[in-house]
């Protein structure tokens, strides 16, 4: 993999997200305490001056717990080969197994950061926590959102500053 610099990733953003999907890893790849989940949902850009990443995750999700202790996280993203695991790994609670080694997907250390990414990997975004926030139902605008709500497990938005971005030659 070569790295690239924040400002000169670009891809398809809304099918990345909606159609082809990230893992998202928190915690700490040296003393294996990490998780990992599927995520469709998110956003790329400029905040603060700094380039980020935003991922939201419910907390009733095992990665919430990794999210909340740890200040780093990855994105990764794979080949479509890999869309079984990717759909495996959203689907499976890491709480109840090695849903990771169900998989075959190899997580390894990052380059900068404790969050591991993972070796099958074609695209590696390594990401320090800077803000976070709940999402409030009083503030949706668009009252068709409190449709994917049934069950009010409000996500908590993270913003991660990008630090270094990996990618298959």
């Amino acid at each position: 993999m070569k790295q690239i610099k924040p400002l000169a990733l670009t891809f398809e953003t809304l099918s990345t997200w909606n159609l082809d999907w990230f893992l998202l890893t928190a915690g700490d790849f040296s003393t294996n305490h990490f998780n990992t989940m599927t995520v469709g949902w998110g956003s790329f850009g400029t905040m603060w001056t700094k380039p980020y990443a935003s991922v939201v995750v419910r907390p009733n999700r095992y990665t919430y717990e990794f999210m909340e202790k740890y200040d780093t996280f990855t994105l990764t993203q794979f080949s479509p080969k890999y869309k079984k695991a990717l759909a495996l790994l959203g689907a499976k609670s890491g709480r109840d197994g090695d849903k990771i080694k169900e998989t075959n997907l190899t997580p390894i250390a990052s380059h900068s950061i404790a969050s591991p990414t993972f070796a099958e990997a074609s695209l590696s975004i390594e990401c320090k926590k800077m803000y976070f926030d709940d999402f409030k139902p009083e503030n949706f605008l668009d009252q068709t959102i409190h449709d994917r709500y049934p069950l009010k497990d409000y996500h908590r938005i993270y913003y991660g500053e990008i630090l270094e971005i990996w990618k298959e030659e």
